[in-house]
């Protein structure tokens, strides 16, 4: 059992960035990706799809970590509907001289939501007005218990301008990791149960249409190998592969657990969040229909006179006309344009919500 969690630790942690605007995130991305080893050994890197994948030396060996860099807090709504854990750690990116703001309390729920284990990462450190101790005690009122108060959150502080603690917030990424396998089974055991060669599973972050070469989505492996040619399922939207591209705009023939591709071969655009299996494995179907459901704690409480909704319509000029057009006391739990998808029914009936589709 150990040999076999030792195998599985060098698995790619998925890393999720989340953080208030203008915090720092954009930036902090970029001088990670100017740590990768492969990018200097090749000659840069073309970022090609909605996440990257970085390369370092940790503890003498080469490991690999990818980054999402997509997914809004809606897209982590619809995907913990489907009780599908696209990452594995998460990244609250707060800036020393802000400290918390509206979309840091945000980002936090989501978190709290997911059960996702995470860093605190306080960026722009090298600035003259930071404030770090202020903005430790405004996590710590939002009960983010962190190391040296109480708790055991991880945090860093980090400089993206001129690369301090860089390196060091990419080792201790791969520390939580190594945590996480070895911790007892649960929810908490991160990739503890992923295979190689076991049933494929992918989780959709980005998805669009392209007027030359058709649908494409951007998925994360979460278990299995996905390979070209591969029949597949997202959601009743059938693929077949015809091409996979890596996060370094390279094409590749298959992708595995922690890696993420972009796939060429659907029939039409799947949604974001929805899961990708192999057609015909009667095995995942079964145990995605049967997956649980969580309820977020923002959720909207039972209150008279207040209406819930999963709003899904055809263009973002309708969302956001009827948007405004809503009254007082309505609260929208996920908005999105597209298709009304299985897992927006399931992110309505888990929270009470009304889910009403506009020209879809």
């Amino acid at each position: 059992m150990d040999k076999k969690k030792k195998e599985l630790a060098v698995f790619p942690p998925v890393v999720t960035v989340l953080g208030h605007v203008d915090h720092g995130k954009t930036s902090l991305l970029d001088a990670i990706r100017k740590t990768d080893i492969a990018a200097r050994e090749h000659g840069g890197i073309t970022q090609g799809i909605g996440a990257s994948q970085i390369e370092i030396s940790h503890d003498g060996k080469k490991r690999a970590i990818t980054f999402i860099d997509t997914p809004g807090h809606e897209a982590f709504s619809k995907m913990r509907s489907r009780g599908a854990q696209v990452a594995d750690i998460g990244l609250l990116i707060v800036a020393a001289t802000d400290g918390v703001m509206p979309q840091t309390r945000e980002s936090i729920e989501v978190l709290k939501a997911s059960g996702l284990p995470f860093i605190v990462v306080l960026t722009k450190s090298d600035l003259p007005d930071k404030n770090v101790e202020r903005v430790k005690q405004q996590l710590l009122k939002e009960e983010v218990m962190i190391e040296g108060y109480g708790g055991d959150i991880p945090v860093i502080e980090v400089s993206a301008r001129n690369g301090t603690n860089v390196k060091e917030l990419l080792d201790l990424i791969l520390l939580v990791q190594e945590m996480q396998a070895h911790a007892p089974s649960g929810a908490e055991q991160g990739k503890s149960n992923a295979s190689i060669s076991g049933v494929l599973k992918a989780i959709v972050i980005e998805s669009k249409l392209d007027q030359k070469s058709g649908p494409r989505a951007t998925v994360v492996i979460k278990n299995g190998t996905m390979s070209a040619r591969d029949d597949l399922v997202s959601e009743a939207v059938p693929a077949r592969v015809r091409t996979l591209i890596d996060t370094k705009g390279a094409r590749v023939k298959s992708a595995t657990v922690g890696e993420a591709v972009e796939v060429l071969g659907f029939e039409k655009v799947p949604s974001v969040g929805s899961i990708v299996y192999r057609k015909g494995d009667a095995e995942l179907i079964q145990s995605v229909e049967q997956e649980p459901v969580i309820d977020l704690p923002y959720s909207p409480q039972k209150k008279a006179g207040r209406v819930s909704l999963v709003l899904v319509t055809d263009t973002l000029g309708s969302l956001e006309a009827i948007v405004n057009a809503l009254p007082e006391g309505v609260d929208i739990l996920a908005k999105k344009t597209g298709e009304l998808s299985e897992a927006d029914v399931l992110m309505a009936k888990s929270t009470g919500a009304l889910g009403i589709g506009f020209n879809t």
